[in-house]
């Protein structure tokens, strides 16, 4: 004797999304930047007023050329302390990553997280077509990941 189901009509499922999960999806794209000739009192002062930790810099072009972050502005005030001399008014071009790690604007969520999993950057320059076009943090990633939970990765 066959065994007859009584579960109903079943809902039609959702098609779940083949699209890539991109940077440019979660990155910020209102960046504050700064320049190489700003000096790095300046910096300080703006990392204060904006509450934030590094950005990048640019050239008089666009052109990124490094990122200056608090660990930076540490180096200068250790080394103030260490030969007994006040914070200079130096310029951020002495003192910036010149060699900066960047993404793309079309990796997706899953290239950050691992760029960001095995080193210990905070945040990212996203490029296109070698335009600095917005910065993705550690926090962006996280986001993502809970915006994605419900979803199959």
């Amino acid at each position: 004797m066959a065994i007859k189901s009584f579960q109903g009509p079943r809902a039609e499922q959702k098609k779940e999304s083949k699209e890539p999960i991109l940077v440019s999806d979660y990155m910020t794209k209102n960046l504050i930047t700064f320049s190489p000739d700003q000096s790095i009192l300046q910096i300080m002062e703006q990392f204060i007023q904006y509450g934030i930790s590094g950005g990048p810099v640019i050239d008089a072009t666009g052109k990124l050329v490094g990122i200056i972050s608090e660990a930076d502005c540490m180096k200068q005030i250790s080394d103030s302390r260490y030969f007994n001399m006040p914070i200079l008014n130096k310029q951020v071009s002495n003192f910036m990553t010149s060699k900066v790690q960047t993404i793309s604007h079309n990796a997706s969520i899953f290239e950050a997280a691992s760029i960001f999993h095995s080193n210990s950057r905070r945040r990212l320059p996203v490029l296109n077509n070698d335009k600095l076009v917005g910065q993705i943090s550690r926090k962006d990633v996280v986001v993502a990941a809970l915006k994605l939970c419900s979803q199959r990765w």
